[in-house]
């Protein structure tokens, strides 16, 4: 048979099981509970615009159905002991319940006899959710690692595609990491991503025009590190860092990654220049973030003072790790000058709370910031006690996004363009891969049941290991091809020039 045909016939045995509509039994037995399925999909909101939220039964089952009921109609799904919804059907489900709800009835063939489940409902918001996510993807290795890639999501369908590989330049005496890809404004135009080891550098696009930038200088701990595009202007605020890390034999985090040394710097990228933002004495500042519009400047930063000058700094972090804290503050930036003023501390978790706040992020409307809070560190996508917060910036009040957050570690919090949907980094399932999640976050400053990122394979994160590091939102796909970014990965990197305040 040729292969033609053969594909043929596997696409058509494909398109039939995924518009199969099985009967509702008739004589299943009423159990009080929810059935457990996973992903979790029960009781969650979602946007108007995402795929199907196809999910696994875990009741032990031979066969299962399910039955979504929407305004205006039902559809049954169901293929042994998954529920996979065909694409083309489950748009119009959308459509006709946006601003509504979709009821589910599961029902499982146990040994025999059919169960009928609790029914849930899916909550279908009114608001869209931006079409692309990008991440890293990355085995959840302490020291060696080999393939990363950076891959981007359409969440309007299970279409993905790589950004960047780094075997495309990888030999086998010299490996290349590559991770902090960032966007301006969630466009794509304006990104950027670092590469590390070999052919080492920056990678920037600025208006379309692909660069490659080394960013250290003679006046700085390192290159740039953890990075924030300003909105209004062609400048990225970067953290320098000093970075070690090291490992619990009993602890049950596993690892700490720490810094000994940080600063944070400012780079025009039309000039081609780095300054300095922040290098204060025995301030450890990271994770530069920017207001929406571009006047203000949001960091953590945690005191620290070495005592003992017998050894070296790295071993004394090491011995003194749970003394790191970290508090968020704030400066003022005027665009036209590139000066910063009037910096303060507007979240004190150090001393006030004996914890530590990382990784802030502000939502487009310049009214609330996310942030994760653990007891101590940097680093809380490896803390099994982070959680993430809500700080409302108008009223100074803080929260805990309880709906958003598990009894593992969460991290990475992002907003979606129109600050309606949050995105996490989360290791709920097993505590070891981090996975993104998505919760709602309505008008009025809630926040709703987070959601893992569907798959088209409801089994995929269960037999996927590999980790997804770093969610980002974005409006549009990124356009440079990962030929272009690998050819330019292997030319040389134009050096940064430093200019003095």
């Amino acid at each position: 048979m040729k292969l033609h045909k053969i594909f043929t016939i596997m696409a058509v045995a494909c398109l039939i099981a995924s518009c199969n509509h099985p009967s509702i039994p008739t004589n299943a037995k009423q159990e009080s509970r929810l059935p457990n399925i996973y992903p979790d999909y029960t009781e969650v909101t979602i946007p108007c615009n995402i795929c199907p939220l196809n999910f696994v039964v875990r009741e032990g089952a031979t066969d299962v159905v399910a039955k979504l009921t929407y305004p205006g109609g039902e559809m049954t799904y169901g293929n042994e002991q998954k529920v996979l919804i065909d694409e083309e059907e489950w748009k119009e489900i959308l459509k006709a319940s946006k601003g509504e709800s979709i009821q589910v009835e599961v029902y499982a063939n146990v040994n025999g006899s059919w169960k009928a489940f609790k029914p849930f409902n899916i909550y279908v918001a009114e608001d869209t959710i931006d079409h692309y996510i990008s991440y890293r993807v990355i085995q959840p290795s302490y020291v060696a690692y080999e393939k990363l890639s950076i891959n981007q999501r359409d969440l309007t369908s299970f279409n993905e595609r790589e950004i960047y590989n780094n075997m495309s330049v990888s030999t086998e005496s010299t490996g290349q990491c590559i991770n902090c890809h960032s966007y301006k404004n969630f466009k794509t135009d304006n990104m950027l991503f670092h590469m590390r080891q070999g052919y080492g550098g920056t990678m920037i696009v600025s208006n379309g025009e692909l660069k490659k930038i080394d960013l250290k200088t003679d006046e700085t701990i390192s290159a740039g590190v953890y990075p924030a595009w300003h909105p209004t202007h062609n400048y990225i605020a970067f953290s320098t860092n000093k970075t070690g890390q090291s490992f619990h034999t009993k602890h049950i985090n596993k690892i700490e990654v720490q810094d000994t040394e940080s600063d944070l710097i400012l780079y025009d990228v039309d000039k081609n220049e780095v300054s300095i933002i922040s290098e204060l004495d025995d301030e450890l500042e990271v994770f530069p973030t920017w207001s929406p519009d571009g006047k203000k400047l949001y960091f953590c930063s945690a005191h620290f003072e070495y005592q003992n000058d017998s050894i070296a700094p790295e071993t004394e972090m090491i011995q003194r790790y749970k003394e790191v804290k970290y508090d968020l503050y704030s400066a003022d930036f005027d665009p036209e000058t590139k000066q910063f003023s009037n910096m303060e501390k507007i979240f004190d978790a150090a001393d006030s709370l004996g914890q530590s706040v990382t990784l802030p992020r502000v939502s487009p409307d310049g009214r609330y910031m996310l942030f994760a809070k653990a007891e101590f560190g940097c680093f809380h996508v490896w803390h099994n006690d982070a959680d993430i917060f809500l700080m409302d910036l108008k009223t100074k009040k803080t929260e805990e996004l309880k709906a958003v957050n598990s009894p593992r570690s969460e991290s990475y919090p992002t907003w979606s363009s129109n600050g309606r949907w949050i995105m996490v980094d989360s290791r709920r399932d097993d505590g070891n891969y981090t996975r993104p999640v998505i919760a709602y976050f309505d008008k009025s400053g809630k926040a709703h049941k987070a959601f893992a990122v569907p798959q088209q394979d409801p089994n995929f994160y269960t037999f996927f290991l590999r980790s997804f590091n770093r969610p980002e939102f974005m409006i549009e796909p990124v356009t440079v091809t990962p030929q272009e970014f690998a050819k330019k990965a292997k030319e040389d990197a134009v050096k940064a020039k430093f200019a003095k305040n």
